[in-house]
């Protein structure tokens, strides 16, 4: 059955959700995420810039216990000056918070931390040194990601990873510049570049570096080349028919919606949980034991198969 005019279908798939999140950034932030967590590394999440919510909805899905994850986005809140005003009017009129968030919730049983309003929000309200992995996607002007950079510079924890997204987009050179120029002169050492984001760190790369390209070669999906420009070494991946991570599907993806499913969707208050959205269950002291004692990405994984499980059943 189709949806009604003017209703939104909400999302049984990661790839139902609108938004621009490329299969070798989802395979990427999955390795460095995957990396850390095996390395026992703890920190919190950061996203600048949702849209509506696909590469949050990833990202959420390695948040740990005990960390916290903060995302920021104007959604249709006053931008602070009219370079960023006419921007978001152009490119992100369609995005408000309801929608991420409604988004959000047909993943996850709870929602971010969300700041509404500009970056400029970030450095007082995300502390220094707390975060692990921060992917900036918000404004295209040079001002401003030039301004996000150095917010996430301080946010970050030794050893973190910054993904810069459009940093060679031929529509975005405030962001190719703002990027370059802090490898040249804030710091910034590249890890590696995709398609369209540039993943990089305040600490030496070398280690993680060689971790990659070790991983990358035995793929035979990646095309792989090296170069070294400005004492970097820089390292490019492209896909070669890449196939997405697997992704647990929505609390949506066995249902049959029709247009009464869509209209009562689109008219649940920003914020509200889903109607299909329970309390995740009670850990056992079997399953807290294991969670303890087993590998991180191992615990992730089952913790998916359950989840898939549980939607198959619907």
């Amino acid at each position: 059955m189709t949806a009604a005019p003017n209703t939104t279908r909400p999302p049984r798939r990661l790839e139902d959700v609108p938004g621009w999140f490329p299969v070798l950034d989802q395979m990427l932030f999955e390795w460095f995420l995957d990396r850390q967590e095996s390395a026992g590394t703890r920190g919190d999440l950061l996203e600048v810039g949702v849209y509506m919510g696909k590469s949050a909805i990833f990202l959420g899905n390695h948040l740990g216990e005990g960390e916290r994850y903060t995302v920021c986005d104007l959604f249709e809140g006053d931008a602070p000056d009219g370079a960023n005003r006419a921007e978001s009017t152009k490119s992100y009129s369609r995005l408000t918070r309801k929608a991420f968030e409604e988004n959000y919730l047909a993943f996850h049983d709870e929602l971010p931390r969300v700041l509404p309003g500009p970056s400029s929000l970030v450095p007082a309200e995300v502390a220094p040194r707390s975060c692990r992995f921060v992917h900036i996607d918000a404004s295209h002007l040079y001002e401003h990601v030039h301004g996000d950079i150095g917010a996430a510079r301080d946010a970050l924890l030794p050893g973190g990873v910054v993904v810069l997204d459009d940093f060679r987009s031929e529509h975005t050179p405030g962001v190719s510049i703002a990027a370059w120029e802090a490898v040249l002169n804030r710091g910034l050492r590249p890890v590696c570049l995709s398609t369209q984001k540039l993943y990089g760190t305040w600490d030496d790369p070398e280690e993680v570096q060689e971790a990659l390209l070790a991983s990358v070669r035995e793929r035979d999906d990646c095309h792989l080349s090296v170069q070294y420009a400005a004492g970097h070494r820089i390292v490019r991946l492209k896909s070669k028919n890449m196939q997405a991570p697997p992704f647990p599907p929505s609390r949506h993806a066995g249902e049959d919606l029709g247009a009464a499913d869509t209209e009562e969707s689109a008219g649940r208050p920003s914020g509200a949980a889903s109607a299909h959205s329970r309390p995740g269950p009670r850990r056992t002291r079997t399953r807290r034991i294991a969670a303890d004692l087993l590998p991180p990405v191992l615990t992730r994984a089952l913790r998916n198969a359950r989840t898939a499980r549980r939607a198959a059943a619907r």
